[in-house]
């Protein structure tokens, strides 16, 4: 279940930060959740809206790359969970968590390439 979510890590950030600003600024809960939710939406919304839109090759690697970064710390600190109840070296537990980060990242690079992807080719069909 963590693979197919690691896409919505950067937007779960967000979206706890703004609630959590909100709330130490004395929104009380519902004003944090009502701030929360449509930071975190607003931003998994534009980085959608910003691979549609933008053509350069680079650009859609940077945006696709602030989205994997907190996909592979989720990645990395998930699997080490794990690991830490399934073996008792330290070492192994590390080696297996970088191999989960690696996974999650790969995984939410390939999702996100493949929004970008299908965007692109929609485009393409009806300029044609």
């Amino acid at each position: 279940m963590l693979v197919p979510l690691a896409i919505f890590a950067l937007p779960l950030l967000v979206g706890v930060s703004a609630g959590a600003c909100a709330f130490s600024t004395g929104a009380g809960w519902l004003g944090a959740i009502l701030i929360g939710i449509p930071a975190a939406g607003l931003t998994l919304g534009v980085g959608q809206i910003l691979l549609g839109v933008i053509s350069s090759i680079w650009a859609k690697l940077a945006i696709a790359t602030v989205f994997v970064a907190p996909a592979i710390v989720a990645g990395y600190h998930a699997t080490h969970g794990i690991a830490k109840h399934m073996m008792p070296s330290e070492t192994w537990q590390i080696v297996f968590s970088v191999i989960g980060a690696i996974a999650v990242g790969v995984a939410a690079f390939l999702r996100v390439a493949g929004v970008a992807a299908a965007d692109h080719s929609g485009r393409d069909m009806v300029q044609a």
